[in-house]
């Protein structure tokens, strides 16, 4: 019950900011479900290999290209999802870091 109840308070947070945030553009709800599907599995299959791959840059920026593959994330999420659209690299890094931030307080409150 909690992961369906995380998956929908994910799926209602990213339709929210994709609203609020210049640069996003989400076409409507059903797409913001495929959004959180398509992040989750972006996120399980090709982070890691972004991680092992950039681990020397990530020592050299004390961990803040971390930041940049999250961005990347994002922008593959909308080169693959039609109904989800971002206008470039900064509004994809806003986009990434507001989602997570606001991913993680809903986690603790969940857990």
């Amino acid at each position: 019950m909690g992961f369906i109840l995380k998956f929908l308070l994910s799926a209602i947070i990213t339709y929210v900011l994709a609203k609020f945030l210049p640069g996003t553009h989400l076409a409507g709800f059903s797409d913001a479900i495929l959004l959180v599907l398509v992040l989750a599995v972006l996120n399980a299959v090709l982070k890691p290999i972004l991680k092992i791959l950039g681990f020397p840059i990530t020592i050299l920026t004390l961990g803040l290209f971390l930041l940049v593959i999250n961005a990347v994330i994002v922008l593959l999420a909308d080169w693959i999802l039609p109904g989800f659209k971002v206008d470039g690299f900064l509004s994809a890094l806003l986009f990434s870091v507001v989602l997570s931030l606001v991913t993680s307080v809903i986690d603790m409150v969940i857990d």
